[in-house]
């Protein structure tokens, strides 16, 4: 698969602003300066740098309650991001939405959704949207494995596949809906066969690898733009903490863990492959892992300087005022 020096690098720096920024809302909700939980992508990484790498400004995303990585990858910036996190008033939705629901319809990015399944109908509402528009304009949706056995999606491949419509939905299947094991909870091996029903294609790909992952989206993509319908892409991964902040985990071994953080991790797999493309060198890959560090905690002493929102506010962007 042919990746541009350029792309590479944009992927590369995404990951590693995406890890950085929740290993510093980790730090920060561990010392109570964050409002209310948190769902951290922290191996993830990969699936989300690579699919919004392929997508313009004006393509549209839905995300989930484990949303940081896809608003980053959209195109959120890290210093609104966590201001957002903790509820101040320059955050992304002025501190109202928290964790779950940030939105930038600037970026395309029409919000993280705390219901399980519940962007995959918003994505393809914005899918029917660009085709009534007649513009080549895409939306993919992103959700778990367990939104996976929920109406909503079902609903939504159908009628996707029935209209042609420009919808990618990606399905970041990490083996765990909450504790439940996929194994226990889904009546295939992989949720993409679940595309031959709704007669579209399905593929699933290493999640840890992102030229797997941009081989398959790129196809995707380019079916869609050219209004030859909808796709499902799996991506199996593996989230390294747990559903939440404070989740204790009995669900699986310290063992299982380690085994996916010493011999998959996404960003060190992605490092030893631009080193073998022999285009980026290691202290250039050292430099994009250092900027992305700075700029959590940027983001960070950013926030903790921010106000709050101010009381009297507390109506404002409720209730539509039509202008006069």
């Amino acid at each position: 698969m042919m990746i541009s020096r350029e792309r590479k690098e944009w992927i590369y720096k995404t990951m590693n602003r995406i890890r950085c920024f929740e290993l510093k809302a980790q730090s920060l909700f561990e010392q109570n300066k964050l409002r209310g939980s948190v769902h951290l992508y922290v191996g993830q990484e990969a699936i989300a740098a690579t699919v919004c790498s392929l997508l313009r400004d004006d393509d549209y995303i839905t995300s989930t309650h484990r949303g940081h990585g896809h608003c980053i990858a959209k195109g959120a910036t890290l210093d609104k991001a966590m201001a957002e996190l903790m509820g101040k008033a320059t955050g992304y939705c002025k501190g109202r939405g928290g964790s779950m629901h940030i939105a930038d319809f600037t970026k395309g990015n029409l919000g993280a959704n705390a219901i399980v399944g519940g962007g995959i109908p918003i994505a393809t509402g914005a899918a029917l949207a660009a085709k009534l528009r007649g513009s080549d304009q895409v939306a993919v949706s992103f959700f778990g494995d367990g939104a996976s056995n929920q109406g909503t999606f079902h609903e939504s491949l159908n009628l996707a596949s029935v209209w042609k419509l420009p919808a990618i939905y990606i399905c970041e299947n990490n083996y765990y809906a909450i504790s439940v094991p996929v194994t226990q909870s889904t009546s295939v091996e992989d949720i993409s066969v679940r595309g031959t029903a709704y007669s579209m294609p399905g593929f699933t790909v290493d999640g840890n690898d992102v030229s797997d992952i941009y081989e398959v989206v790129e196809q995707a993509i380019k079916r869609a733009r050219e209004g030859k319908g909808p796709s499902l892409i799996e991506c199996k991964t593996y989230r390294y903490l747990g559903h939440w902040l404070g989740d204790p985990q009995p669900y699986r071994s310290r063992d299982e863990i380690e085994f996916w953080k010493q011999n998959k991790d996404p960003i060190k797999r992605m490092r030893e492959f631009m080193l073998e493309c022999g285009e980026f060198t290691s202290e250039e890959l050292d430099q994009i892992e250092q900027a992305a560090a700075k700029e959590a905690e940027d983001a960070a002493e950013f926030a903790l300087n921010s106000p709050d929102p101010d009381p009297a506010t507390l109506l404002e962007d409720v209730f539509y005022e039509e202008e006069q």
